[in-house]
């Protein structure tokens, strides 16, 4: 009954991807580099989001400390808690900025997820980052709304350009999953796919 329908997905998703393999492989390289630099630095990686991005936040947290598709140290990096009752110790949207001023350092990457980058929590998040010196790595959709607005000419934005959030999001898990296996590649070198 539904066959038609689902089977739409699955094509739909597919174009998506293929449609911006070419335009993304750019901004995720630049993601990897930067992402590299600040855990062979000495740095750490902390991840957020709001709603569903919160939970996209924390599997790139446990990628990067317990490792892709391979065996590797773990590399220092931390999902900032968006959950309600962070959230209402500061109702003035300051939560992930506080946790931000709190724990990051210069040197520091804050990867920041979102469908469409209008939150001002993440706004208020990338201002703090820029406070601390840190690099801001965004990941969003459409064009990026109010957190691209705020980037400075050193961060990245890795922008997914559609409308539709469940398109942006399975295109957002292949760069998670590209960012992790680019870092592994420069830390641990070439591998055949399985």
């Amino acid at each position: 009954m539904l066959d038609q329908r689902i089977q739409q997905h699955f094509i739909d998703s597919a174009d998506l991807h293929y449609q911006v393999a070419e335009a993304l492989a750019q901004p995720v390289d630049s993601a990897v580099q930067a992402l590299l630099a600040c855990v062979t630095g000495g740095g750490k990686v902390l991840t957020a989001g709001l709603g569903s991005s919160a939970a996209m936040a924390q599997y790139l947290a446990v990628l990067l400390v317990g490792g892709f598709e391979r065996e590797r140290p773990g590399l220092a990096a931390m999902a900032l808690a968006s959950d309600a009752v962070m959230a209402s110790a500061w109702p003035d949207g300051q939560a992930l900025a506080r946790q931000v001023r709190a724990i990051g350092q210069t040197g520091d990457v804050l990867t920041l997820i979102s469908a469409n980058g209008d939150e001002p929590a993440l706004v208020a998040a990338v201002e703090a980052a820029h406070e601390r010196e840190m690099t801001v790595l965004a990941l969003t959709g459409q064009i990026g709304g109010a957190l691209a607005r705020q980037l400075r000419e050193t961060d990245v934005h890795v922008s997914v350009p559609h409308e539709r959030v469940a398109r942006i999001r399975e295109v957002q898990y292949l760069v998670l999953h590209c960012l992790c296996d680019g870092i592994d590649t420069q830390l641990l070198g070439e591998q055949e796919p399985v």
